[in-house]
């Protein structure tokens, strides 16, 4: 990295840079969209189900941080409009060409090329946590949606639990040492060189209230994301796929309990208040919709 090159370009080089490598890899680049009903599509359509109540309300979707497709390429499956993006088109040109997706952009979540309220809903599935700076890419997408944005990333435990946060402010004053050999991902670095962002309920809450936006929802899930070279394996090898879902229910029970959070969080800001139904399909889902407070000293009045 140049001294004069900011840290955010150099990061999104790097990232088109992977992509570019990955489409020129031996094999099928696209192989996770042909393997659908192997463990890992299973793992994925978990996820993405959590759309469901939001695909009621009809509307064209945007996917940031889309790599091969395979968002855009699940919506279109249900039915919906969608264009898939990312830093990095080859991936996408080769989806695209298969058949497997409809259309594509490139574009830099930071500065998304498209006029504003250009889609419905603007959905960043697994791909947040790899920005170099989160909020500016959320702002963006909050720009070029007219109803809401879904992000979908792994949460940060510490803002979930107080407990874990008080024995974080505890060890972190009285033995920080220790805090550093327990909590081992405290910092957590992938190899393509960016930092993993973690988000948090009160994080988007706050972008939410700051914005003048009045409505949230959240929904949390667990994954098992094991690695084990038969998780694309079709048809599943039934014993692993037990494994799998005993993983997930197990974890599912203790943070119902309230001793575990959850390892993923689907989290919408909505610009626009959603139809009654809509609202009840998220909460019959699981989703806990928050309606947010006006702001008392703000005299502008969304439209939405």
């Amino acid at each position: 990295m140049s001294e004069n090159q900011p840290f955010s370009t150099w990061s999104y080089q790097q990232h088109e840079r992977h992509l570019q490598a990955q489409a020129e890899q031996q094999g099928d680049p696209l192989h996770r969209l042909m393997e659908q009903d192997s463990i890992h599509g299973w793992r994925h359509d978990r996820m993405y189900r959590s759309l469901e109540p939001l695909m009621a309300w009809g509307g064209r979707w945007l996917t940031i941080g889309d790599g091969i497709g395979t968002d855009a390429n699940w919506l279109i499956g249900q039915g919906a409009t969608a264009v898939a993006s990312d830093i990095g088109d080859a991936l996408l040109q080769q989806a695209q060409q298969r058949g497997l997706i409809q259309e594509f952009r490139k574009e830099n979540a930071e500065h998304i090329q498209l006029p504003d309220q250009s889609f419905d809903f603007v959905l960043c599935k697994e791909a947040y946590h790899h920005f170099p700076r989160p909020y500016l890419a959320v702002y963006e997408m909050l720009r070029v949606c007219g109803r809401a944005i879904v992000l979908i990333e792994p949460q940060d435990p510490i803002q979930q639990m107080p407990l874990l946060l008080f024995l974080k402010n505890t060890l972190q004053r009285f033995a920080p040492g220790m805090l550093s050999r327990i909590w081992k991902n405290q910092y957590s670095f992938e190899t393509v060189g960016n930092y993993v962002y973690k988000i948090s309920e009160r994080e988007v809450e706050k972008i939410a209230m700051g914005m003048g936006y009045r409505a949230v929802a959240f929904y949390g899930l667990h994954d098992c994301p094991l690695d084990h070279p038969d998780m694309n394996k079709m048809p599943p090898d039934p014993k692993l796929f037990r494994v799998v879902k005993r993983q997930i229910a197990w974890k599912n029970w203790l943070s119902r309990l309230g001793i575990i959070p959850y390892r993923l969080l689907c989290c919408v800001i909505f610009k626009t208040t959603p139809p009654p139904q809509i609202i009840q399909q998220l909460e019959t889902h699981g989703f806990r919709y928050i309606a947010l407070p006006p702001n008392p000293y703000a005299n502008v009045i969304h439209s939405e």
